[in-house]
């Protein structure tokens, strides 16, 4: 009897093993934590905020520091194992930051939906905003890459990575949206951890979204 016991506890945690999605998260040094230790980075307080929410999903931190979206290109397909069932795109921090051209980042991150497409796998892409400095003109275009994209490979979609930091600065003043800089590091581009709990709590719902639209196009 005992043995029978052991083999259906076995059986079971083997079932609801199975019931969980994988979901990488692609990305560049948002998405790896540059800069935090290993359990303040943004994978693992969003696995923290999936659990917390009851959420059956794992995520898979497929973030590389200073990636750009050639390099996401690069490794999207050794990074789409069978066992991934969905895909959190975060690229493009690093090609406005060198100016790089709108055109040839909107390319790659075509690429990478397409292979996510290919490996039928639910996707959900984040966008950016990009800086003013390069111009109103490349702004626009970079900006509108994702929604576009989004679109066309009718994925879930997520306006900008830091929208949760964004909320908390609406209604401030000048002087005072400056106090948004205490959710950022040093070097006034990575998030520290206070405000990577902030981007989590907003984007949850969305990778929440994600991993109920995985796991539905498994039944």
């Amino acid at each position: 009897m005992r043995k029978v016991l052991i083999c259906f506890a076995f059986i079971l945690g083997s079932a609801a093993q199975a019931e969980e999605v994988v979901i990488a998260a692609l990305g560049d040094s948002l998405t790896q934590g540059y800069g935090l230790p290993a359990e303040e980075g943004f994978v693992p307080q969003l696995q923290a905020w999936l659990d917390a929410e009851g959420v059956e999903a794992k995520v898979v931190n497929a973030g590389v520091s200073g990636d750009t979206t050639a390099g996401g290109l690069a490794r999207v397909d050794w990074t789409l194992t069978p066992e991934v069932d969905a895909l959190i795109v975060t690229l493009g921090g690093n090609d406005m930051l060198r100016g790089l051209d709108p055109a040839q980042a909107r390319g790659n991150i075509d690429g990478i939906l397409a292979a996510a497409e290919q490996a039928k796998v639910d996707v959900l892409l984040v966008g950016m905003s990009a800086p003013g400095n390069y111009g109103a003109g490349y702004k626009a275009d970079f900006e509108g890459l994702y929604p576009t994209l989004a679109e066309q490979y009718e994925t879930l979609f997520y306006p900008d990575f830091f929208t949760g930091l964004l909320a908390e600065e609406e209604g401030m003043s000048t002087a005072r949206s400056e106090t948004i800089q205490r959710y950022f590091q040093g070097d006034g581009i990575h998030p520290n951890a206070k405000g990577v709990a902030l981007i989590v709590e907003d984007i949850g719902p969305s990778v929440s979204e994600l991993a109920a639209q995985a796991k539905a196009q498994e039944r």
